[in-house]
């Protein structure tokens, strides 16, 4: 990273970087001149002197011919006799079936501010449509993404795919309430294509024009992209040509992170189902996922014929969200709307839905299910408020259906019946995901993930916990110091801070931020102390291992070490280590220093770093800041390599204060001993845990939070950090 500053700044900016543990150099200075120079300090030579407007004259431009070629394909062959055949194919396409295997092992909380991630419901599969994070630990407002490309469509009509990857992402991006309406949202175009092929060049002039003039046509700009024009392999006896494609990215600023719309079929039969159509074109199976499953590309690809209507749909669907009164919804896009209603059923083991196609008017009831024309299903609070808005709004609706006890979907379009095994065609689904886990994870543990993923639902008892802070003498807009002061620590590599330092703030605490270089430069000496945390993330990058280094700065240097041993002396102190700082308090024995062989930290069973939301229990406990959550069964993310607690001794010889809700992987997503997910000193000052509690003091922060819940201001984590800040206080005799 560069950057040009004011010579004055130097010296600020050199200590900054020097407690950091941050190379930084001085390379230069502006002139004035026009000139770019580099010079050798010890000769005198310039290598480079050239003028500015040598680069930022006039370049070159590109000039790509080609001829103007128009490919055509066959008519698409299906038999409807085989339409379950059909969607079990669908289900298990790259493109349509499960990713658990990539979203596990990517870490889907850090900062604190993620809103919205991939997975939805009790059972945390990946089926959300966009991701939503937080502008700030205060307020409301965030920054939606989405996600949209049509590859195949885009090998029979250039100038469609582009259409169809800027209408996916638009139809994904729907579902969280946008400050401004499609008006707000911005889109980056990312062009893959094997250009300088023949027919090619004249493809991708088509679909440049073609997503020029519908992004225009909808009044949204594509400030930003990417050209990769050199998709093409060559071989000695072969080439392969990548298909063309533009992968469009949408964002867009969040009026409301807590009103995102999830595609969790909520179970009342009162709650139907309707179908918006946002193409207002012939349904077609021309390059869909269908399609794609019987090796071929069909003649005809959906389109979107009118913009305006686009638009009005769109907003008025945005206003619906705002306002709450849609309950579930999602996208039509890789498999069609069969796909879509399964996989709106996925996220939980209750409930099917009985659903009539017969309103599409499309007799063909293949064409009907995996067409991939865009548009959404939603489920509407009041069926009878919602068709009346619409109506007035001139957006057209068919009611296509409402959920079931049974699970199953059961179809009818016109004089076609058929029905669909949900959780048969979910194993389907997720079958992918598995054979691709395998790799990573090992057959049995892969294995295991595929078993147990519909055994392992999110369960929650909150007690007597009222959700707001008035009733935890929280003061969420405070200004002013409390006079109890506390500290996170952190190491080259930690990435918590942030998110832990609010949530000690929001407690009540006058929290301090103290790198390791404060203390072994004895800038800081913990003496003013009362609370320390160590926080979570990769120090010094686990090139040693997941806290090695951070223990050796405190072992190796005697101003850290002092201080430290100096902290745990005192009896008005506590302390807690999550994830890294987790396994730092493991390595440095600060829980349990008197035992004859130590706890250790190991990798996780599966080998690979584990990202979930999972549920723990709080056992009964002596724990200072767990104490008052014993009984509770709490969601908390979890984002870990290492966090296998091996115990050496039976499990009575230790304070175990919370454990994962199920012993199978991955309900105990590390292997842990006894299901830990967190031990606690013999005096119950000091914890050290892996889930990252700081990371779900907000109900928007839970990947899924109880439904009957939904005027919590905070969740009971909170209460472990006020705990702490009364123990003080009654220590200190305030």
């Amino acid at each position: 990273m560069g950057f040009v500053t004011g010579g004055e700044n130097i010296e600020l900016i050199t200590k900054i970087a020097e407690r950091e543990r941050s190379p930084i150099y001085v390379i230069g200075e502006t002139t004035g001149k026009h000139k770019f120079t580099f010079v050798d300090r010890k000769t005198g030579k310039k290598p480079i002197n050239w003028e500015l407007a040598y680069m930022f004259g006039k370049p070159p431009k590109t000039v790509l011919e080609d001829k103007s070629e128009v490919a055509t394909f066959a008519k698409l062959n299906f038999d409807k006799s085989l339409i379950n055949k059909y969607i079990e194919q669908v289900v298990q396409l790259e493109s349509v079936g499960c990713k658990d295997w990539l979203t596990n092992k990517v870490d889907r909380s850090v900062t604190g501010k993620v809103a919205k991630q991939q997975c939805a419901g009790k059972l945390q599969l990946p089926l959300n449509n966009l991701g939503v994070v937080a502008i700030d630990y205060q307020g409301v407002k965030g920054i939606a993404t989405s996600l949209g490309h049509a590859p195949v469509a885009g090998l029979i009509d250039a100038a469609n795919g582009s259409i169809l990857s800027v209408a996916e992402s638009l139809t994904n991006i729907i579902w969280a309430p946008l400050t401004h309406g499609i008006k707000g949202i911005s889109l980056s175009a990312n062009w893959m294509w094997p250009a300088k092929n023949q027919g090619e060049n004249f493809r991708l002039y088509s679909g440049v024009e073609a997503c020029s003039n519908f992004a225009c046509a909808l009044g949204i700009n594509i400030p930003t992209g990417k050209d990769s024009l050199s998709m093409t392999q060559k071989y000695k006896n072969d080439v392969v040509y990548a298909p063309g494609t533009v992968i469009i990215s949408a964002s867009g600023e969040v009026s409301d992170i807590r009103k995102v719309v999830e595609p969790v079929l909520v179970v009342d039969s009162s709650k139907s189902l309707y179908y918006i159509d946002f193409s207002k074109a012939p349904k077609s199976l021309g390059g869909s996922s269908l399609a794609q499953t019987l090796s071929q590309l069909g003649e005809n690809t959906p389109t979107v014929t009118n913009t305006e209507y686009f638009v009005k749909a769109f907003n008025a669907i945005q206003n619906l969200i705002e306002n709450q009164s849609i309950l579930a919804g999602h996208d039509i896009s890789s498999g069609g709307i069969l796909t879509t209603l399964l996989e709106m059923c996925f996220a939980q083991n209750k409930g099917g839905i009985a659903v009539n196609l017969t309103g599409l008017n499309e007799a063909d009831s293949v064409k009907a299910l995996f067409s991939e024309n865009p548009g959404i299903v939603v489920q509407p609070k009041d069926s009878e408020e919602f068709e009346k808005y619409l109506n007035i709004n001139k957006i057209a609706f068919v009611k296509i259906g409402s959920p079931t006890n049974n699970r199953e979907i059961t179809v009818i379009n016109g004089d076609d019946k058929f029905q669909f095994d949900i959780d048969a065609l979910r194993d389907k689904w997720f079958k992918p995901s598995y054979l691709l886990d395998r790799r990573q994870s090992g057959e049995k543990l892969a294995l295991e993930r595929f078993e147990n993923f519909r055994k392992n639902e999110l369960k929650f008892d909150f007690g007597s916990f009222s959700g707001k802070f008035i009733d935890l003498g929280i003061d969420p807009k405070r200004r002013q110091p409390s006079g109890i002061k506390a500290a996170i620590i952190r190491e080259k590599g930690s990435n918590g801070d942030r998110e832990m330092a609010w949530s000690m703030y929001l407690a009540g605490f006058d929290v301090k931020d103290v790198h390791m270089t404060d203390l072994i430069s004895g800038r800081e000496t913990l003496e003013e102390l009362n609370l320390i945390v160590f926080v979570g993330g990769f120090s010094n990058s686990d090139v040693l291992g997941s806290a090695k280094g951070w223990a050796g700065a405190f072992k190796c240097n005697e101003k850290a070490k002092t201080s430290l041993e100096n902290f745990y002396k005192r009896t008005d102190t506590l302390s807690l280590g999550i994830c890294n700082g987790c396994q730092l308090m493991v390595e440095l024995d600060l829980v349990n220093p008197g035992d004859t062989e130590s706890v250790k930290m190991a990798h996780n069973d599966s080998h690979k770093f584990e990202s979930c939301f999972v549920s723990v229990d709080v056992l009964e406990n002596q724990s200072v800041m767990f104490k008052s959550l014993a009984g509770k069964s709490l969601g908390v993310w979890v984002a870990h390599g290492e966090g296998k607690f091996v115990m050496p001794f039976s499990e009575d010889k230790y304070n175990i204060p919370a454990k994962f809700s199920y012993s199978n992987y991955p309900g105990n997503p590390n292997g842990s001993d006894y299901n830990t997910a967190a031990i606690c000193s013999e005096d119950g000052r000091h914890l050290a845990m892996m889930p990252h509690i700081e990371r779900a003091i907000y109900p928007w922060q839970w990947a899924n939070y109880p439904v009957d819940r939904k005027d919590d201001q905070v969740t009971p984590w909170i209460e472990a950090f006020v705990n702490a800040l009364n123990w003080i206080k009654q220590v200190k005799g305030e």
